[in-house]
């Protein structure tokens, strides 16, 4: 995790992409207190059921994610945003090929660190 105060620009082609899945790859950025993230579904993947202590913002940038969270089904589209409060529960499948936005406060550890198995099935 970066603890410098400068600034840091980056372009999403210079990105490192991460394989997770046959159906789910991955890109990350990281400052000091928040990660933004660029996640890429096929049609049909799925993230299993979940929590993290992190606040997380999802905005659909392209396709359709189905949430199930909090005892509902929401599907949330592109030019959509959905907020998970942290420690709540929560999985999706990919409707349609999609690619999301999120944002974690504080960054997600498991992700930095390849600790996230709930995402690695199928390798």
């Amino acid at each position: 995790m970066s603890t410098s105060t400068a600034p840091k620009y980056i372009a999403w082609k210079n990105v490192e992409r991460e394989q997770l899945n046959p159906l789910i790859d991955r890109e990350m950025v990281v400052g000091a207190k928040i990660m933004l993230a660029r996640v890429l579904l096929k049609k049909g993947a799925h993230v299993p059921q979940h929590h993290h202590h992190n606040e997380q913002v999802t905005y659909i940038l392209e396709g359709a994610l189905k949430f199930a969270i909090d005892g509902k089904e929401i599907v949330v589209r592109a030019g959509e945003v959905l907020c998970i409060p942290s420690n709540m529960p929560h999985e999706a499948w990919a409707l349609e090929d999609t690619v999301d936005l999120d944002v974690f406060d504080p960054p997600r550890e498991d992700w930095l660190n390849k600790t996230d198995d709930y995402l690695r099935h199928g390798r």
